[in-house]
Order: structure tokens, then C-alpha cells, then sequence
């Protein structure tokens, strides 16, 4: 079959809640991905980063299929020799002192979230039933009935309501509104280091650093989504660290995995995640030991290569690479690492244009909110990947 044939299939049986590009990928290598029809192309969105270690990288491919031949699920109705050993070097690689495992990051949010509630009742002493989490206008924490609560975009959360109480909105980057919304019910702050679905959004500086110690001042706990910041993609193992940040509660996903299997995970202290008894929380596939072995090899790769450091040498290349082009369609370049954002000008058409056109020219990247192209690679690119792409970008932005 060729790709037309696949993508009238799948516009026959697939639900419509995409809108991909028009190309059919059957096989990947590192940063690159082939089509049906052999075509190659440098993937510039690595699965919204859960890609950071490259395409198929050989140590998870061999460690995945290792434990796929010995066990691959028990559920947590028993134990499995890979899940503590997960945990355990999660915690001490990010210095916490639990871990819940999950599958998406869908999941680890909606964990985050009733761990947040339940430390609000049981150990700061809210009132049954009225604690509150703080969110961000721009957010993009996931797609289930009570994450798209607290987003702000009016298409994630029209024809689902009613929708789940016990949220507020605030601007993002503006400390002095977290502050205000504070109330005594205020259980946690839920925020993403960098806004990445927004747009590749970076937070002024130092807003971070204030948000943290208002948190503390008023016993809130700080709540970081780095399910794609984290593991390097912004040239630190988590994106908090770039304002000496330590978050109460870690959420992560995607690379976690190195984009192999659906892991996720939420890390904390004992006190937050200490409220979780026998029963209160769970998941069938959650810790399997299929998904650990592979996660455990993925962090080990993102040491091991040194990928978070990777990741920001490269990325101060591409951004200064980026900003010589002289576009007439690009307002500002924006970004950290290897995490950038184009931001189009509005009489330029729409961002989806130029990755239909990037796409015919070898590259693959995806439009967000209409004016803003994302790049962000597997973080295993090289410098002569990068000129590659340059070239590239450089002839879509200038030409169209």
C-alpha cells in the first residue's frame, strides 16, 4: 500500500481528534524517520520530547525486548523485581523520596493532583471538599475531563462539560497573581517550567525562583509538569533547575521512556505521597516491569551520553543559527536548549503552511496555536544535523 491508501483508512476508521501531516512513517533511526515510500526525514518534534534519546536507540531496543521475553506485566497485585530499582534510582537521581509509577502523563497529572487534594485535607487541614489548585493561563497538562479544567483553550474543554470545581487561572510568568489568588484552601500550584503546547514559552526570568518561595510562604505545594521539559531537553536533567527551583512534586512522562513504552511518573516527598493508602490509587500497567526495565535504561542513556549538556551546547548554536535568518514571517525566536519556538507573524499565513513545507524539503515539525513552529529534535543531533536543518529553514522561512 502506498500512503494515500493509509491515510484514507485511517480517515475512515480513526476517530478525527488529529490533524497530522499528510506523511506515513514505518521505520525510525536516531533523529531520522523513514516513510512508506522511502522518503527520508530529521524529526524536529521527537514525539512532543519523548524522543530525547533518539529513534529506536539500540540499548532500549535490547533491553526492551530482554524483559519482553522474561515477564512483561504482573499488575501491582504482586511485586516485580524492575519497579523498585526504578524507584530507586529515580529518587536519587532527582533527589525525592517516592515515586508513583503511571503510564501517561495524562495519568501523572491526574495523580499530582489527588495527591495534592489529599495532603490538602489530611495534612494542611483544609475543609472536606474545597481545595483549590492554581494553573496557568496557556497550560497544557492533558486531555481528561478534569485537566482540561484548569486549560484555558476554550476548544479542549467545549462540548465536555460539566467540568471538575476546584481550580483557578492565573497569567502565567506573573508571580504577583499567584500570590493573590492564594487562598486558605489553596492546595498546590500547578505550572509548567516552560509553557511547551503554548508555544515553547519561557517565563520571564526569575519567575520561577519567586513562585517557589511564595509556595513556601504560604504552605502550597509547587507542582512542576515536566513531562516535556524534564530529562534534559532543556539542557538540565529538569527545566527548574536553570533558577535553582526544587519542586514539591515532580511530574514526569514521555522520555522517561525514551519514547519505547508509556512511563510516567510523580515524585515527592513522603508527606505528599504518604497519603496514598492500600487501595486509594492505582493502575493495572503502571510499574510493570516491561515499562521500568526500559525506563531505567533510558535514564542511563540520558546520563551516560550526557544528553541534558548535548542539549544545551547544541541548542545555544541553533538559536543563534536561527536568529541570522531575516525572515520577513518571523516576529522573535524563542526557547531553551533544544526546545524552540518560531513565532510567525500573523500576516504570515499560519504556521502550518511552513511545515507542509519544511515537510516536503525532509524535515518534519508541527504548528501550535496556529502562528508558532517547534523544533525540538531527538537530543542525540549532531552539529552537521543542525546545519542540515538550518538550510532547510532557512529556505522555507525566506521563501514562502
Amino acid at each position: 500500500m502506498d500512503a494515500q491508501d493509509y491515510i484514507a483508512i485511517e480517515d475512515r476508521y480513526g476517530a478525527h481528534n488529529y490533524c497530522p501531516l499528510d506523511v506515513v512513517l514505518t521505520r525510525g533511526d536516531g533523529v531520522w524517520v523513514w516513510d512508506v515510500a522511502g522518503k527520508k526525514y530529521l524529526d524536529c518534534l521527537s514525539a512532543y520530547s519523548a524522543v530525547n534519546q533518539g529513534h529506536c536507540h539500540p540499548r532500549l531496543v535490547k533491553v526492551m525486548v530482554e524483559q519482553a521475553r522474561r515477564l512483561a506485566i504482573t499488575s501491582r497485585a504482586f511485586r516485580n523485581d524492575q519497579l523498585p530499582l526504578l524507584e530507586k534510582e529515580l529518587c536519587e537521581l532527582l533527589g525525592y523520596e517516592m515515586m508513583l509509577p503511571m503510564n501517561s502523563g495524562g495519568e501523572a497529572v491526574e495523580s499530582a493532583i489527588k495527591a495534592a487534594r489529599k495532603w490538602g485535607y489530611t495534612v494542611k487541614g483544609v475543609e472536606d471538599d474545597q481545595a483549590e489548585i492554581i494553573a496557568c493561563e496557556g497550560n497544557f497538562h492533558g486531555r481528561t475531563i478534569t485537566i482540561i479544567t484548569c486549560s484555558s483553550v476554550e476548544q479542549y474543554r467545549d462540548g465536555f462539560g460539566p467540568l471538575t470545581p476546584g481550580f483557578k487561572r492565573i497569567p502565567y510568568g506573573d508571580a504577583d497573581a499567584l500570590e493573590a489568588a492564594i487562598t486558605p484552601n489553596t492546595v498546590a500550584f500547578l505550572v509548567e517550567p516552560i509553557q511547551g503546547e503554548g508555544g515553547v514559552i519561557v517565563p520571564p526570568a526569575g519567575y520561577l525562583r519567586r513562585a517557589r518561595e511564595i509556595c513556601t510562604a504560604h504552605n502550597v505545594l509547587f507542582m512542576a509538569d515536566e513531562i516535556q521539559s524534564g530529562l534534559g531537553r532543556t539542557g538540565k536533567m529538569l527545566a527548574c533547575e536553570h533558577e535553582g527551583v526544587r519542586p514539591d512534586v515532580v511530574i514526569l512522562g514521555k522520555a522517561l521512556s525514551g519514547g519505547m513504552y508509556p512511563v510516567s511518573a510523580v515524585l515527592a516527598s513522603s508527606e505528599v505521597l504518604g497519603v496514598f493508602n492500600s487501595g486509594d490509587h492505582g493502575s493495572t500497567y503502571g510499574g510493570n516491569p516491561l515499562g521500568c526495565a526500559v525506563a531505567r535504561e533510558a535514564l542511563r542513556v540520558i546520563v551516560d551520553e550526557k544528553l541534558g549538556e548535548r542539549a544545551a551546547e547544541l541548542g545555544d548554536y541553533l538559536m543563534a543559527e536561527l536568529r541570522k535568518i531575516r525572515s520577513p514571517h518571523v516576529d522573535h525566536y524563542r526557547g531553551k536548549g533544544l526546545w524552540v519556538g518560531i513565532v510567525l507573524k500573523e500576516k504570515a499565513g499560519g504556521a502550518r503552511r511552513f511545515c507542509e513545507a519544511l515537510m516536503e524539503k525532509g524535515i518534519l515539525a508541527k504548528e501550535t496555536h496556529k502562528t508558532v513552529i517547534r523544533l525540538a529534535p531527538p537530543l542525540v543531533i549532531t552539529r552537521e544535523e543542525i546545519d542540515w536543518a538550518l538550510e532547510r529553514l532557512r529556505d522555507v522561512l525566506m521563501a514562502l
